[in-house]
């Protein structure tokens, strides 16, 4: 479990503009069936966010990261252990407004993944 000391001040949720264009229209990010699944949102730290991306959605050409401060979801957001990955991720356990997005930011392809490119 994260320590308040060890706490960032953003967490990301990586999304298709597909995904951000209803949260736009319907005023929250859409879970995905793993959200369903584990009944929560599946979230990231900076650094996280590009291993995520590298991970899970290589094939993506249109993959954004929406950057959240933590301060707007912290009392519905645990630090929980992904032990695929042997690390704490943040998940949040509850609706994701998209005015709680402070900003939209484009993923752009590198030569080992991604990496955090212009802000929207």
């Amino acid at each position: 479990m994260a320590t308040e000391t060890t706490l960032p001040e953003f967490v990301y949720r990586l999304a298709t503009s597909e995904e951000w264009a209803a949260a736009v229209k319907f005023g929250a990010v859409p879970t995905r069936d793993i959200d369903e699944r584990d009944g929560y949102f599946h979230l990231s730290t900076r650094t996280q966010a590009l291993e995520t991306a590298r991970l899970y959605f290589a094939d993506a050409e249109d993959l954004l990261a929406l950057e959240i401060p933590l301060g707007e979801i912290a009392a519905a957001t645990k630090f929980e252990l992904a032990p695929k990955r042997g690390e704490t991720f943040p998940h949040l356990y509850g609706t994701l407004k998209t005015a709680q997005v402070s900003r939209v930011i484009r993923m752009r392809r590198t030569a080992d993944g991604f990496a955090f490119g212009e802000v929207l």
